[in-house]
This record gives C-alpha cells, structure tokens and sequence, in this order.
C-alpha cells in the first residue's frame, strides 16, 4: 500500500509488537480515548514484567506525533515513527498501532512549538469544554500566542495550553545542557518503571533518557544500543552531569542491556526495571560499576 502519514491521535500510544500481544487486560491502552491510570494501575508485578519477558510492547508515541502507515491490518496499522531513530529501520522506529488511535490531521512542519513542562498539562479545546492531560513532553504546533496560553494545533482541531505548562521546544541547534537535562529527570523520581514507556505514565531506561534528552532539544536514537553507537565517547574522568552510561552483560563484554544519565559526585539517575522506581543511585561497588561499558555525550557543556 502507498505510504501514508497520519498523526497519534491519544494521549499515549502504545506501540505493540503485534496486534496479537495486546491482552484482554490491556483493553484500556487499545481505545480512543485511552485511560492508561485504568490500565496501569491494576497490572500486577507479573503482567508488567510478561510486557517485556513476552515482547508484547516496542515503545510508545505522544499526542500529535507524526507516523508514518506502511500496512493495516484488521483494525491495526502498522506504522514508523521518524521521531524515534532506530537501528530496527532507518525510517523510524516500527510497531503495531491500533487505527482508531490515529488521525488524517498534519501540522504545517514549519510551525515553531511547545513542549509541555509537567505531567497532566491540561489541553483545552478553543471553547474550553473539554479537556485531555497530556504526557510530559507533547509537543505541539504554535497557532496563536495569547496573554495567558498558546492555541496550538492538534489532531482534534485548535486547543488552548497554559504558558506556565509549556516551554518554547528547542531543536537540536539549540540544545540544552547536561545541567539541564538532570534538572529536567529530577522531576521524576519516584516513578514506576514501565516497559516500552515513553511517557510521564511510566518510563523504560532508555525511554526515560530519551526523553529526557528530548527536553533540551537533543533528539536521540530510541534503544539503549543504538544510543551508545551514535553519541560522543567519554572517557573516564571527564564525566559531566547529563551524560549516559551504559551497561552489558558479562561485567561489560556482552550486549547492552541498561542505561543511565550521570548525576555527578559518582552517582546516576535511571528507570531501573519492572517493580522498581526512577531513583538516583551511587555506582561505586554495585552491579552498575561491573557493568559500566561506555558512556556517551549528546549535549554541549556549560
């Protein structure tokens, strides 16, 4: 079939292996609207961990991201999202979204636009009825700038963002600070873990350093692998707050199984694994420092 962009049209897609490993307990993360508090929140220990052990989810894409539609079946499409580099296909990263999550709306890709600051930013549509709570870091196209908000563009038409929700979103040329980037991942310690998470509902390890890249401008690739192999080598010792470790099986011979952004004074901040909760953490004398096989840098220095 002819290649078509379309747009997520929910808070939070999730990206599925197939359509296949969506459970009938995870009906809530499959509809339009979705309630993800519903799904998440009564998953035991064992349903959260089948979600990485089962490969039933790839990643997940916020409101108003573009895909890209390579196939459909039954109600799913299959889709690439180019916001996620990947080494799984140079277009973007691949999974199985269910169709009514998607919208026909595109953004103009000139637009200048904001990134949302906080969890639960409440978007409201221009008549102010209604309301959707958006993920950290929903990035939406400017319309209008107002006293007090931004009309924006969205899948479901123009909304309206409070000023103090959102920050002007910066591209790669004028990325941030590690500084910066630390600041931003401060914000969520004490979250649950979840697998294949990219938003501020839950983060996996490599989507929490995305994404928290992502808040300072640095588009990066989506896996921890691929974000090893395309970031700036760090050699030990000239280590700086913002930079991301990584860790490999066989004391850090083996694959790539776990990443970090280095908080200073020998400590890392990271969304350790299922059950756990995003915390900061020394690494001297832990598995961490056995497993320590690189450490790579996206942003400038201070």
């Amino acid at each position: 079939m002819e290649l078509t962009r379309k747009t997520i049209a929910v808070t939070v897609a999730t990206l599925w292996t197939t359509p296949e490993k969506a459970r009938s307990i995870d009906k809530n993360a499959i509809t339009n609207p979705v309630r993800l508090i519903d799904w998440l929140e009564p998953l035991t220990y064992t349903e959260r961990l089948e979600l990485c052990d089962q490969n039933h989810i790839q990643s997940q894409v916020l409101y108003g991201e573009e895909v890209i539609v390579l196939d459909q079946r039954g109600n799913w499409s299959y889709v690439l999202v180019p916001s996620q580099p990947s080494s799984k296909d140079e277009r973007g990263y691949p999974g199985w979204i269910p169709t009514v999550q998607l919208s026909t709306r595109i953004p103009d890709p000139n637009s200048l636009c904001v990134s949302t600051n906080k969890h639960g930013a409440k978007l409201l549509d221009v008549t102010k009825n209604s309301e959707m709570l958006l993920s950290y870091q929903t990035i939406l196209p400017v319309l209008d700038e107002q006293k007090l908000d931004y009309v924006v563009w969205t899948p479901h038409g123009e909304g309206r963002l409070d000023k103090e929700d959102v920050t002007l979103w910066r591209k790669n040329e004028q990325a941030g600070t590690g500084d910066e980037l630390v600041h931003e991942a401060e914000k969520f310690i004490g979250l649950l873990y979840l697998w294949g998470g990219m938003s501020s509902y839950g983060y996996d390890c490599s989507g929490f350093s995305y994404n928290m890249a992502r808040s300072i401008g640095c588009t990066i690739p989506r896996d921890a692998h691929d974000q090893l192999n395309s970031g700036e080598a760090v050699e030990e010792g000239e280590w700086e707050k913002g930079d991301l470790l990584f860790f490999a099986y066989e004391h850090g011979k083996g694959s790539v199984h776990h990443v970090g952004i280095y908080y200073g004074d020998g400590k890392m901040i990271h969304s350790p694994s299922t059950g756990r909760f995003i915390e900061v953490t020394p690494l001297k004398g832990t598995i961490y420092e056995e497993e320590l096989c690189g450490v790579v840098r996206y942003w400038g220095k201070n």
